[in-house]
């Protein structure tokens, strides 16, 4: 069974740097990018976007490309909705947002979590011609390997049990 991904959609945007253009084009285009990414691996995508300022006064749902988008009703912000979808799947989903209340939440639910920036870097490398998301910090290289004291004993280049783990199921996106 595919995997069902909740994407919040603006903390994505923000996090993959193309918030500098129009609001609109700038959905249209993740949505555009999530629907490419869908196509590819077969996972069950949802997007939320804020709507609590100006939406409307009803949760919007509409498919798009096969995505799922919704838009927050007025008065409810997109985490709530995502708070919510995470509970609803549980384990079954996985949640991509680089907030600590919808991290720890999802968390909580059992369900996977990826941040936004790392879900960007997923996106690049399964088509490189995505680059609707263009973030400069991405592009150095940085070593994300945990710093050894010397008095750790072990195999110096093997990454920790839980860092392992977090790999494998990364691997499946």
């Amino acid at each position: 069974m595919p995997t069902h991904l909740i994407v919040d959609g603006y903390n994505l945007l923000a996090g993959g740097g193309s918030f500098s253009g129009h609001l609109e084009s700038a959905r249209e285009t993740l949505v555009r990018d999530l629907a490419a990414y869908r196509h590819r691996k077969n996972h069950l995508i949802t997007v939320v976007f804020d709507g609590w300022q100006q939406g409307q006064p009803l949760e919007q749902r509409e498919h798009r490309a096969g995505v799922q988008v919704i838009y927050s009703k007025r008065g409810e912000r997109a985490d709530q909705v995502i708070q919510r979808l995470a509970r609803e799947y549980g384990a079954d989903c996985a949640v991509v947002s680089s907030d600590h209340e919808i991290v720890n939440a999802a968390r909580a639910h059992g369900a996977f979590v990826m941040g936004s920036r790392e879900f960007v870097q997923k996106l690049r490398t399964l088509s490189p011609a995505i680059g609707a998301l263009p973030n400069k910090e991405l592009d150095v290289e940085d070593d994300d390997r945990p710093k050894r004291g010397p008095e750790k004993k072990g195999n110096p280049r093997k990454l920790p049990k839980a860092q392992r783990q977090r790999d494998r199921q990364l691997k499946r996106f």
